[in-house]
């Protein structure tokens, strides 16, 4: 079992907690893989695995779609991965806003998860071997609200 974090990120949050509304999106540069192990990381990047020279990016773009009074709890979306779209829930395990207390801006801060079966976006490299197709995503962000 490996666990590796992408480098490359970028993503969008609008959110209006009081209408209980709001988007994520989310883009990831695949090339960006980084388990710690070079070896590892060129193989994950070959057409074995993610095959960033076909499909150089990974987005996620989906909406809040469960709330606990002003704090979303979930968001309903679509990851495309591997050139293949699927539907992806995002459980949001902690979500805080408050100000900054150097910058005096708002800020909020997020901890998400998920899990897919990566055979399902076309990525079963090692399925006759035994290795596992599930995937475990972790995704922590902060951001500032924009003015």
């Amino acid at each position: 079992m490996w666990r590796g974090k992408f480098n490359n990120s970028a993503g969008e949050v609008q959110i209006d907690r009081a209408a209980h509304a709001g988007e994520v999106t989310v883009t990831v540069q695949a090339a960006s893989i980084n388990f710690g192990l070079e070896a590892l990381e060129k193989h994950v990047k070959s057409a074995d695995f993610l095959d960033v020279e076909k499909f150089p990016v990974a987005t996620y773009k989906g909406k809040f779609s469960k709330w606990n009074g002003d704090v979303p709890t979930e968001v309903s979306g679509e990851l495309t991965l591997h050139g293949v779209t699927k539907p992806l829930a995002l459980k949001i395990n902690t979500f805080n806003c408050r100000q900054h207390p150097m910058s005096k801006k708002d800020w909020c801060g997020i901890d998400a998860s998920a899990s897919f079966n990566r055979a399902d976006f076309g990525i079963n490299y090692g399925d006759t071997y035994g290795f596992t197709m599930g995937v475990k995503l972790a995704i922590q962000a902060e951001g500032y609200k924009a003015e």
